[in-house]
């Protein structure tokens, strides 16, 4: 009857969102409140939320099906969007690090470097960290190199070979030896005493998780579901005129879309690469696992880091669920492998992605909105700040 009642009613949207996340949700959410548009969200997921969806497993748990997912941000604007749709909790976020047999805190910092290293020398470390930088600065390990002090210098070193360099290794399938320079420029490390990962003024989990905020983004009348459908098989678009079609019939309106841009465009310019995850869960009868929501694993093991769930959903229920993540190569041909979680930049990529979104400009109707559709990283406090301004920018 649902199909049914679409195929009767598909000459009346407005604007078709291919993908219910955060980018495709919102800009949904603001046409249909702000504008009045019908709009039609499909995704070829059986469920609405993008890799931000959770859901209680069969213990009661709620897990992140997509891996652990942690709201922060200093953006006002958009914590308050956001709240209109959910109730918080308050939650820091805390991860740990096993190294050398001990786990510490990640980032590195004060209290990480005096639980690693003698006394004396950390001693040493610390005054000279905080003469050099401040204290409760964040300096980022490709500075720490370039300091004239052969103490400091070991530290760096410590911190990117013990670290960093094995974790980024398993996380993009390189060679430690491949791995650019440039990116250890993103690794901090924070003169400070603070453990908590993020020092964002705005740091919460959704009271009631992450896929009721999705279900409240959509809940609107001018709003239409149709899940567990790949749009290749129900929208074509003619890449020599710019017509597009929406079940075997004429579409007009605006297109939306934040999948894979190569996929979009029948990759004509070849295929993007992205990395895929395995996440493997597993429930046991204790009451916790670990003393922390998450624990890296940079040099010890296939996975990166396991995470136990009731640290984030601060629930009561008996038992507790863990997962850990395992990097992958992605494959649009592998069921257990055909989910794309990070684009890969090279500068062969880079070219490749430019030509798409050239290609995409002499589409006035279609707007790209995403880390899939842009192909860049964005946190979620980013994306929907993202998507807040696409709207602002061309449909307000």
């Amino acid at each position: 009857m649902a199909i049914l009642q679409l195929f009767l009613t598909k000459l009346m949207f407005d604007t078709i969102i291919i993908g219910a996340g955060f980018a495709g949700s919102v800009l949904a959410e603001r046409l249909a409140t702000q504008k009045n548009k019908r709009v039609l969200v499909i995704d070829k997921r059986r469920h609405i939320g993008g890799n931000c969806y959770d859901r209680f497993d069969d213990h009661g748990v709620l897990i992140h099906q997509y891996g652990p997912h942690l709201f922060h941000t200093n953006n006002k604007p958009v914590f308050d969007y956001l709240s209109q749709f959910t109730q918080w909790k308050q939650y820091q976020h805390e991860v740990l690090a096993f190294i050398d047999g001990q786990k510490v805190p990640v980032p590195f910092n004060l209290n990480s470097l005096h639980a690693l290293f003698p006394r004396s020398l950390a001693d040493s470390l610390e005054l000279k960290l905080i003469d050099k930088f401040g204290y409760g600065v964040k300096v980022p390990i490709l500075d720490l190199r370039k300091v004239d002090d052969s103490e400091l210098k070991l530290l760096a070193d410590y911190i990117y070979d013990k670290i960093f360099v094995n974790y980024t290794a398993k996380q993009w399938g390189k060679k430690p030896e491949d791995i650019s320079a440039e990116v250890t420029a993103r690794v901090p490390v924070h003169i400070s005493r603070d453990n908590r990962y993020f020092q964002d003024k705005y740091q919460a989990i959704p009271k009631y998780g992450y896929t009721r905020i999705f279900e409240n983004i959509l809940n609107h009348p001018n709003i239409s579901l149709m899940l567990n459908t790949d749009f290749k098989d129900i929208f074509s678009i003619d890449f020599k005129t710019g017509s597009m079609r929406f079940m075997d019939s004429p579409f007009k309106g605006q297109l939306i879309f934040t999948g894979l841009i190569d996929e979009l465009f029948d990759s004509q310019f070849g295929e993007l690469p992205y990395r895929s995850l395995d996440f493997q869960f597993e429930h046991l009868e204790t009451e916790q696992y670990q003393e922390k929501t998450t624990i890296n694993y940079p040099n010890d093991y296939a996975f990166t880091r396991i995470t136990e769930f009731k640290h984030i959903s601060q629930q009561t229920v008996s038992g507790t669920t863990i997962v850990r993540e395992f990097p992958q190569d992605f494959d649009r041909n592998d069921p257990k492998k055909n989910i794309p979680y990070y684009p890969v930049f090279t500068p062969e990529n880079k070219e490749k992605l430019d030509r798409y979104l050239s290609f995409s400009k002499q589409f006035k109707n279609i707007t790209l909105v995403g880390r899939l559709a842009e192909n860049r990283y964005y946190d979620m406090d980013d994306i929907v700040a993202r998507a807040l301004q696409v709207y602002t920018d061309k449909f307000a």
